[in-house]
């Protein structure tokens, strides 16, 4: 066992941590952080998802140990229940959620996409949730989402 210290949701946290931890287990089992789904555990449908030093990562794939010093944002960390975030609120109102078991995933990838390029185009977005898999969508409603949140955001900048 060994001690790893990751910045998490913008405060420090310390935690012990076995060599075949990954960062997946760590935070849901040791953070408590639900909101990071266990998917596949391959890396290959995004459920799993989490900012990663401004990255979208699926932290799956990321041993725990190897996140010491790391800045992790997970969909915890980005809004409130009663101060959503504007991509938050903006896939409850497009109705880009059904079962909501990838809706994290969508929103951190989309989170991660707009801290690079907050003026996307539909390809940009398509691409960036490339690596999030919907069962229940279909993937119109979701894109629908992100650029209704980037037209809010862009509003909200020009106030």
């Amino acid at each position: 066992m060994s001690m790893v210290t990751i910045t998490l949701n913008n405060v420090q946290c310390s935690f012990e941590t076995g060599p075949q931890e990954t960062l997946l287990q760590l935070l849901r089992e040791k953070a408590g952080l639900t909101g990071v789904k266990c998917g596949c555990e391959l890396g290959e449908c995004g459920a799993c998802t989490v900012i990663y030093n401004g990255r979208a990562v699926n932290s799956c794939c990321i041993l725990a140990e190897q996140a010491g010093g790391a800045n992790i944002i997970t969909i915890e960390g980005i809004g409130t229940a009663e101060h959503p975030h504007p991509l938050q609120q903006a896939f409850i109102d497009a109705g880009a959620i059904q079962c909501g078991f990838c809706t994290p995933g969508m929103i951190l990838s989309a989170k991660a996409l707009l801290d690079r390029n907050p003026h996307p185009d539909e390809e940009t977005i398509r691409e960036a949730l490339s690596g999030n898999l919907c069962r229940c969508t279909g993937y119109s409603k979701i894109v629908e989402a992100v650029q209704l949140a980037v037209s809010r955001m862009e509003q909200e900048a020009q106030r």
